[in-house]
């Protein structure tokens, strides 16, 4: 497989001078087209950050992020935003639905925004959810609020799905199906980056990253990766 994110020496900090602090300390690794990448680590140590400056999000203080062959460390801001839009979809702990808006109107919002929309009916069938696209999210389990939130990064045809603790505000049964959904969301053209605290995710992932304050501490492939079901949970 090829590499579609190379991530080059990356260092990131807030703050300056003697209140500045590093989320990110020359990390480097590389992410294949259509791998199932988990990148593991404790509060603080630096992985949402890796997420959000994949996904345009923030900027590096030096280093390379290479997606796709394109450099996108030097993006200007509007540069940045075409990026997010017709690249990157994303996945939260928190689902972020707008409660007075139905089920498929929250994902066809994302029409306006997309260049490869690819329908809402059509992706909230292929989550689950046609049966409810006409409900509120007020009236939606917590596991179908997150099936309705994938739908939603789906419906733009990215091909890189960014996941962010997406099973923290779920049960331990309701996250195995939304962790077993994302897991076949990958290949087929489509690279799914999980960040979680959780280990347990390691054997079902094609790569491991872990993270240890602001280093990469470590990158493993597992030749033969679990489902998602067949995990100790």
């Amino acid at each position: 497989m090829s590499a579609i994110i190379e991530f080059k020496n990356i260092v990131k900090s807030y703050g300056v001078n003697e209140n500045r602090t590093f989320a990110l300390r020359g990390a480097s690794f590389t992410v294949d087209k259509g791998e199932f990448v988990v990148i593991l680590g404790p509060s603080g140590s630096g992985k949402s950050t890796i997420l959000n400056l994949i996904g345009g999000m923030g900027r590096a203080d030096c280093g390379e992020i290479v997606v796709g062959e394109k450099n996108i460390a030097n993006y200007g801001d509007k540069e940045l935003s075409e990026y997010r839009a017709d690249n990157i979809g994303f996945v939260f702990q928190f689902y972020n639905l707008i409660p007075t808006l139905t089920v498929r109107e929250n994902v066809a919002l994302v029409k306006e925004v997309s260049k490869n929309y690819a329908g809402a009916d059509r992706v909230l069938g292929e989550v689950g959810l046609s049966a409810h696209k006409n409900k509120f999210p007020s009236q939606l389990s917590g596991g179908e609020q997150q099936r309705a939130a994938i739908a939603r990064a789906l419906v733009k045809n990215p091909p890189l799905l960014l996941c962010d603790e997406p099973t923290g505000a779920l049960d331990s049964g309701t996250g195995i199906v939304i962790l077993s959904l994302l897991q076949n969301m990958s290949g087929e053209g489509r690279t799914v980056i999980v960040v979680t605290h959780n280990s347990a995710l390691a054997d079902a992932a094609d790569k491991v990253i872990r993270v240890k304050d602001g280093r990469i501490e470590s990158v493993s492939a597992n030749e033969k990766p679990l489902t998602v079901e067949e995990v100790n949970w």
